[in-house]
């Protein structure tokens, strides 16, 4: 952001806490704009190699998902281009934010934001990868004890959730009209899917309108579709 500044890109108002608040200058905003369609997303989501890939204008409606979802007074943390793997199977995917929600356990909240640029079934393909996630298990037990199986997101990676995250769809980037067939359209795509899927529209969102539920948590039949392996 220091070397945005220095461009006459960004600039700041005020402090949060100790740290800078900053915001875009208008020529910062006008060098988003004239990015128009969004390259290929680059390894780093975020900082200069974002910047100069044209990754911003994604950037700066996954910060307005955040703002509009939770504000800075209900949230207690918050992290981006966040990788979900499984080394075990391949499955390899970024969540474009993770927010901490303040429950008793501490649970989490994903969100997967299309600013107008994907697809409507490489959209849906990323939604079964969670519940291809959320349905590996892996094994735990001393060698020579019958041991068992047990979630892998839930062992390695969410351990204080007592359900999968819910996965938070949001559909911008273009005129208002042209997304509101969207969230129906993606429903129908993941239907029969085991885990909670919500979506919204981000003008929706900035409205308070309601979310869309299009998937329910089901671990029982999760368990049936992503059968545990035998032994070891």
């Amino acid at each position: 952001m220091k070397r945005l500044a220095e461009l006459g890109l960004a600039d700041t108002n005020g402090k949060a806490g100790r740290h800078p608040i900053w915001n875009l200058t208008v020529a910062g905003q006008k060098a988003l704009a004239d990015g128009n369609e969004l390259p290929p997303r680059p390894k780093a989501g975020t900082g200069a190699k974002a910047v100069a890939a044209g990754f911003g204008p994604h950037g700066i409606a996954v910060a307005d998902t955040i703002l509009a979802f939770g504000c800075r007074d209900h949230l207690t943390g918050w992290q981006v281009e966040v990788n979900h793997a499984i080394k075990e199977t391949g499955l390899s995917f970024n969540t474009d934010a993770v927010l901490a929600w303040p429950t008793k356990t501490s649970e989490v909240r994903l969100f997967e934001l299309d600013n107008g640029t994907m697809p409507q079934a490489r959209l849906a393909r990323e939604v079964w990868d969670y519940e291809r996630y959320a349905g590996h298990r892996v094994w735990e037990g001393a060698r020579g004890t019958i041991g068992g199986t047990f979630p892998f997101w839930q062992r390695h990676r969410y351990t204080r959730s007592e359900t999968f995250p819910r996965l938070h769809v949001v559909l911008a980037g273009k005129a208002e009209h042209l997304l509101d067939n969207r969230p129906q359209a993606l429903a129908a795509d993941v239907r029969g899917i085991t885990i909670e899927v919500w979506v919204n529209t981000l003008p929706r969102l900035k409205r308070r309108e309601p979310w869309y539920e299009i998937g329910t948590d089901d671990p029982d039949r999760r368990r049936q579709r992503y059968p545990e392996t035998l032994g070891r």
